[in-house]
């Protein structure tokens, strides 16, 4: 009972001495906190909306898919080339089936019947840039269309749309819309500004529900999902499919990225969404209403991606980027540069990663000059290097340019293809012996090679059992053909790892 009793008073003492403590307190600077108004935040991401939404496009597209015969879906088809091959009248293996099916699209038997093409129509979004109708939006939305309609806000119309450019390395493409009056524009802002935490709002039409807005934060800036042109800002904002191409705009109401790409298991929001920022946005959608093009400085070298302090110690340095490759007759060659170099400045400024190289050499004009500082054998040197067309420079590896004397605009019959020569760095690339023949590159919607089925890098062997060595002889056989002339093509391709020769015939249109 005493022992209680003492435990009271203590506890008695000690309340009071804390209650004292409180009352000498008042009176000091302490500020309150006050809160904001509930619906200060709400009417911010109202008022954004008005402002942005009108200036948001939904994207329709149709694209032509070819179909697979029926023949072909079955186990015995080239699909699955373990399987059995058709058999003949007689029951014997018919080693031509494949041939019709493919590339006639019947049995040579009459036993079977055209499959139609497919169309297919995809969604996507995108932001108006210019009043005159310049839109901007994802590469990968209008890349294979045949036909691109947009719709806009409050608007009945749907407007036929054209590609201005594209470019493939940072997923961005531009289109335009013709009116007789111009249409509401967003604003571009800085995305040089942003910040982890800043609230942002994502624009666009996922599933097709048109004008949708959701809100969420910058979560991460310079996120590498493996491209070397796209380092992302990455949201929490609900970015679902239909929503590729649309703006993510900020609190200042500009638009400070464009929604690409998220990161998912299940093909939906999962809270994890990437845009392309403003910035890079902005220099692409520049060059290409410029030219119709996107042109990146190069000086033709190559390099890994992770450069390690030992590695870089070993070559007498502590920063830098070690060279693995040097392309022939690029600019690094001409200036006498060499694999095992380590560039460590251009024009001055030091070089921490590849990413920095890439970012500076990328900046510079085609044909301007640059100071690149060096180390060879632990000594340090610069040299001279005149800055050229990336595309040009690793035209063999991109598969991005045609070689001079391609086919040309104008010739009585177009085959629709863009090619280059084989090269014994393409052959094995593509698992093919020898460096005879033409590779295809590129392809026309609705040209007379895609409508053989001619693809992509298929490498062309024969035009009308001529043997094709290179370019020029392709240019020769299209000036000799006329309208309604027989063409065989004699192409291999490398499918699932597999090489295939056969023979594609049409009737020139």
């Amino acid at each position: 009972l005493a022992t209680l009793s003492i435990g009271i008073l203590i506890g008695t003492l000690i309340s009071r001495g804390v209650g004292a403590s409180q009352n000498e307190a008042k009176g000091t600077d302490a500020k309150q906190i006050v809160l904001p108004s509930p619906q200060d935040l709400s009417t911010t991401f109202s008022k954004i909306s008005k402002v942005v939404a009108p200036a948001v496009v939904n994207i329709n597209t149709e694209s032509t898919v070819r179909t697979i015969s029926q023949r072909q879906r079955t186990p015995q088809g080239p699909l699955n080339p373990q399987g059995p091959q058709r058999q003949g009248p007689q029951g014997q293996q018919d080693p031509f089936g494949d041939f019709f099916d493919r590339f006639f699209q019947m049995d040579p038997y009459g036993q079977g019947q055209e499959d139609p093409d497919i169309k297919q129509r995809s969604l996507g979004s995108g932001v108006m840039i210019d009043p005159n109708g310049y839109i901007l939006t994802n590469e990968h939305v209008v890349s294979r269309a045949d036909k691109i309609k947009v719709k806009i806000l409050d608007d009945p119309k749907l407007y036929d749309a054209r590609v201005i450019g594209m470019d493939k390395e940072t997923d961005l493409a531009v289109i335009k819309i013709e009116s007789d009056h111009p249409f509401p524009a967003a604003k571009f802002g800085n995305s040089n500004g942003l910040n982890v935490g800043d609230w942002v709002l994502a624009v666009g039409s996922p599933f097709g529900l048109d004008e949708t807005v959701t809100a969420g934060i910058i979560s991460a800036k310079g996120r590498d999902l493996g491209s070397q042109f796209q380092r992302f800002v990455q949201t929490d904002a609900a970015i679902n499919p239909g929503n590729s191409g649309g703006p993510l705009v900020s609190m200042a109401g500009e638009v400070i990225g464009i929604n690409t790409a998220i990161a998912t298991g299940t093909g939906s929001y999962a809270g994890v969404g990437f845009a392309l920022p403003s910035n890079v946005a902005a220099d692409v959608y520049n060059q290409i209403v410029k030219s119709g093009k996107v042109t990146r400085g190069s000086i033709g070298v190559t390099f890994q991606p992770e450069q390690s302090d030992v590695l870089l110690r070993s070559f007498g340095t502590d920063h830098g980027v070690v060279l693995t490759g040097i392309q022939p007759g690029g600019p690094a060659e001409k200036a006498g540069l060499q694999r095992g170099d380590v560039l460590i400045a251009i024009d001055g400024q030091d070089i921490k990663a590849g990413d920095d190289l890439v970012s500076k050499v990328a900046s510079k004009g085609v044909g301007e000059s640059v100071t690149v500082k060096y180390i060879r054998n632990k000594k340090e040197d610069q040299a001279k290097v005149v800055i050229a067309d990336r595309n040009k420079v690793f035209a063999e590896l991109l598969g991005t340019e045609q070689e001079e004397g391609g086919p040309p605009e104008g010739t009585e019959a177009r085959f629709g293809i863009t090619i280059q020569n084989l090269t014994s760095e393409i052959a094995t690339r593509l698992g093919i012996e020898g460096t005879s023949g033409v590779m295809v590159t590129g392809l026309e919607n609705d040209s007379f090679a895609q409508e053989l089925g001619i693809l992509r890098g298929d490498v062309i062997l024969e035009i009308n059992q001529k043997a094709v060595k290179d370019v020029d002889d392709v240019v020769a056989v299209q000036k000799s053909l006329k309208a309604k002339s027989d063409v065989v093509f004699l192409i291999q391709r490398n499918q699932a790892g597999q090489k295939m020769t056969m023979y594609l015939a049409g009737v020139l249109p």
